[in-house]
């Protein structure tokens, strides 16, 4: 069980964090990896859920300082808490330091943990409509003024090293609901009509 004076305080000191940082990771998307990661570790005995859950809360909230080292800031950011250490051992909370810095889906590493796989599939929360519209809204932060054909290519490029087959996005669940949710999304990938006009689409609507 997850104390509840630890989902007071996650709730309240931790998750709002989430506010300031850009819409692919937001409040919802958060919540959205909590609530996946409960449910990956629902299914593995000796996931600890405390662990899971604190994980989860903590693992983009080093986008306060960068996206490039974001993963291992959020593992400074939960070791350097004091108050955690009310509720977790020196021990537990080395592990949740690792499971933070070993989500991030281009990390050359497999993640040390059960902890580490289950934050690393739960934030690859792969819906292909939520992937395209998250791909478009990053572009349009990085560079909000280049033309549409530019940003397509940013957009083309990115799906293709991460998400086409052979990309450097990997599940660590291989039956879980990601696997064949990626394999939705690679057919929209191979179809560049259907690419280009979901792209514009979205494009059109995040511009507004």
């Amino acid at each position: 069980m997850i104390p509840q004076s630890l989902i007071s305080y996650i709730e309240t000191e931790i998750i709002p964090r989430y506010k300031s940082f850009d819409k692919a990771h937001n409040l919802s998307h958060v919540q959205a990896v909590i609530e996946e990661s409960l449910i990956l570790a629902s299914q593995h005995a000796n996931a600890d859920k405390r662990l899971v859950y604190t994980i989860a809360a903590y693992h983009d909230t080093g986008l306060c300082r960068d996206r490039a080292t974001h993963h291992l800031v959020s593992g400074e950011i939960l070791m350097a808490d004091t108050t955690l250490r009310q509720w977790f051992s020196p021990k537990e909370l080395l592990l949740m330091k690792e499971a933070v810095e070993d989500h991030r889906a281009s990390a050359d590493h497999e993640p040390r943990s059960i902890y580490g796989k289950i934050v690393a599939e739960a934030d690859r929360i792969i819906d292909p409509d939520i992937t395209l519209r998250r791909t478009v809204q990053y572009g349009l932060k990085q560079n909000p003024t280049a033309n549409e054909e530019w940003h397509y290519q940013r957009f083309h490029k990115h799906l293709m090293e991460k998400y086409a087959p052979g990309g450097y996005l990997k599940l660590w669940f291989p039956d879980g609901k990601n696997a064949e949710r990626l394999k939705e999304l690679q057919a929209i990938i191979a179809d560049k009509e259907l690419l280009k006009l979901k792209f514009s689409l979205m494009f059109k609507e995040e511009k507004q």
